[in-house]
């Protein structure tokens, strides 16, 4: 199967049924985070967990899923996307569940271990076998707007659905995915085409071994140190020694596939402007929304004291308009470039942010909150399908696993270091503040103190993205001075 096998933006009945697989992969990813962290004050009340356990059944998730992230993605292209993707899938149902039906903590920490290492394989799978198959340009561009929206759109329906399968019983929010799962695999085991099963005539018997040891290795402890951070202390030696060993594994692995006459990772990827700047942006998209997401989580539910129905109704405007919003994406970036759709969505990030830091005590959700989930939600449309299609764009069939895990681990990272700090500004705003210890007054400072890092993140983000259109603006303002310089002389002559 190669990448100009669909060229055709209107899709017949064989594309919209592997959209159908793919994409449904993408939104049972996003359900299934949303619905856990609905569900994590019943699980806490169900198995009387520790602060810290109970943080782990998000972190462990992350750990997985930022760990083996580029593992997954090379093995997508080496070992066969197909393969990697129902084999997957399969590894998801079995963890999910025995997640439904562990009653003891650190196994279901466990059990979102290997859902997030699932993850890390089906995530790139299935954005590659996408990008592979609808050729580049506006075929590709609408295929991945529709993939991006149902990312979304399962990462909002999971807030409702939570709610809704919390009410019944947590050990549903693990066990439902079990179904929607085995139907995928079903599906993708008739809709998923087989293509080629190795990359550029590799054999699975030049599987670069030292390099995957050494890059999971490096992703594993390093999102485990950044998770770690705000309990353990930033300034920490055992911080500052796992940083350190997490760089050494980066730079030994790098050394490793400079030599290597078959690298995990081909290094020279990162020669493309355009692939760096969609991951740097990527970073700070999803950082800055993660952190937004957990003090908006927590001021909602801790300081106004809104149910779990009320705080996903707070958040759908945001969903909805990145569900019906992003598959119109491809058109905007096939009529504007993906490089001025990211910017402007960038901007509408910045202000959303803006606008969050000025919530009290006793705000009014349709003056104070509403407008951040508006433009949070344009930022996302704007941005999320541009990013994938900036990220794979000009990339060879053979290396579109490795490009997708580049820009899902780029999405990881932004998220596990903009919540660690978030978090640990928080705290600092929290002991800061002038009113009383414990007081809704402390708390909200906390929150305004986090909120801020969101801002920043995001005006970083805007900043990235603003390189990308850079060479437009100067051609632009070349062609404006001299058009003043010709109509100032001209002047001057009939003077």
């Amino acid at each position: 199967m190669t990448s100009t096998h669909i060229t055709d933006d209107r899709f017949d009945r064989r594309a919209w049924a592997l959209l159908l697989v793919v994409c449904g992969a993408v939104f049972l990813d996003g359900l299934d985070v949303s619905m856990v962290g609905v569900a994590l004050p019943s699980i806490d009340a169900d198995l009387h967990l520790s602060t810290t356990s109970l943080q782990w059944i998000v972190s462990g998730y992350v750990l997985g899923y930022g760990g083996f992230l580029l593992l997954g993605g090379r093995a997508a292209d080496l070992l066969g996307r197909r393969r990697v993707f129902l084999a997957a899938l399969t590894l998801f149902a079995i963890a999910s569940l025995l997640g439904g039906l562990v009653s003891d903590g650190t196994l279901l920490i466990a059990t979102r271990f290997l859902k997030g290492t699932a993850a890390a394989f089906t995530a790139p799978a299935a954005l590659s076998i996408v990008t592979t198959t609808f050729a580049e340009g506006p075929a590709r561009n609408r295929a991945l707007a529709i993939y991006a929206a149902t990312g979304a759109t399962g990462f909002s329906s999971g807030l409702v659905f939570g709610g809704v399968l919390t009410e019944l019983g947590w050990r549903l929010t693990f066990l439902v995915p079990v179904v929607l799962t085995a139907g995928l695999i079903v599906l993708a085991l008739k809709h998923v085409p087989r293509g080629e099963s190795q990359a550029a005539g590799l054999s699975a018997r030049t599987f670069d071994l030292p390099g995957a040891t050494l890059i999971t290795g490096s992703m594993l402890l390093a999102v485990f140190t950044i998770v770690q951070a705000p309990t353990a202390g930033w300034g920490s030696l055992r911080t500052l020694l796992s940083l350190a060993a997490a760089v050494a594994l980066i730079a030994t692995f790098v050394r490793v596939e400079l030599r290597s006459s078959h690298p995990l990772v081909r290094l020279g990827i990162l020669r493309s402007a355009k692939l760096r700047r969609a991951n740097l942006t990527a970073m700070t998209v999803f950082g800055a929304w993660i952190g937004f997401q957990f003090v908006g989580t927590l001021y909602m539910q801790q300081l106004r004291g809104w149910s779990a129905f009320e705080m996903a109704g707070a958040f759908l405007p945001a969903g909805l308009i990145v569900a019906f919003g992003s598959p119109r994406s491809a058109a905007l970036v096939s009529r504007y470039g993906s490089a001025r759709v990211v910017a402007v969505g960038m901007l509408a990030f910045v202000g959303a942010y803006a606008l969050s830091t000025g919530i009290a005590e006793d705000s009014a959700y349709a003056t104070s909150i509403l407008p951040t989930m508006v433009l949070a939600g344009i930022g996302f449309m704007l941005t999320f399908g541009p990013l994938n299609m900036a990220a794979t764009d000009g990339i060879a069939d053979h290396e579109q696993g490795l490009a997708s895990g580049l820009l899902f681990t780029s999405l990881q990272f932004g998220g596990a270091v903009t919540l660690a700090v978030a978090t640990a500004a928080m705290d600092a705003g929290t002991r800061a503040s002038s009113a009383a210890d414990g007081s809704a007054g402390a708390r909200l400072d906390g929150f305004h103190a986090a909120l801020v890092v969101s801002v920043v993140v995001a005006i970083g983000g805007a900043l990235i993205a603003a390189g990308g259109v850079l060479p437009e603006l100067r051609a632009w303002g070349a062609r404006f001075r001299s058009a003043w310089q010709t109509a100032y002389a001209a002047a001057g002559d009939r003077s």
